[in-house]
């Protein structure tokens, strides 16, 4: 039997307070914006900075102005594009390792001080909850963009096919 709606709204309450108390520290905090330009550029090595909007969903102009700050505090090095060169790429460098580090450490201990009156099992439950949500949710969408056993119809009224 599938949740009651009282229940699904009471979850969907709980998750849309919890996500608008991160969204607002986040905005607070000029650490968070370095940490997800820095994480992405970690993760891919190095790359344009078109390629950190598109993976943050942000205004290119938005990550222009955090590489310079970034490249300014000597957390990454921006070079030209060899393939394009009217774009830049940037890297981390050594000390931005360094801060990526730092900043995850500072996030994590924050995370351990709001679940430190929890017992580790309910830890590890709200962990597996959160993947299960994020693999049904995930489905669901997969199944909006492609509906099992259906054609769009062309716009001269023929089916596609």
């Amino acid at each position: 039997m599938p949740p009651s709606k009282p229940d699904v709204d009471a979850m969907v309450v709980a998750l849309f307070t919890l996500i608008g108390g991160i969204e607002r520290a986040t905005r607070r905090s000029e650490g968070a914006s370095t940490l997800g330009v820095l994480q992405v550029v970690a993760g891919r090595g190095q790359l344009r900075p078109s390629e950190i909007a598109a993976v943050q969903g942000v205004h290119p102009s938005l990550v222009t102005r955090q590489v310079r700050s970034l490249e300014d505090a000597g957390y990454v090095e921006v070079s030209a594009d060899p393939a394009d060169h009217r774009s830049c790429l940037v890297r981390l460098t050594a000390a931005g390792d360094e801060e990526v580090r730092r900043l995850q450490g500072v996030g994590l201990d924050r995370f351990a001080a709001f679940v430190a009156g929890w017992e580790p099992g309910e830890v590890r439950t709200l962990t597996a909850l959160l993947g299960k949500l994020e693999t049904s949710k995930a489905s669901v969408a997969a199944q909006e963009r492609t509906p099992a056993g259906r054609r769009w119809a062309r716009r001269d009224g023929n089916r596609g096919g």
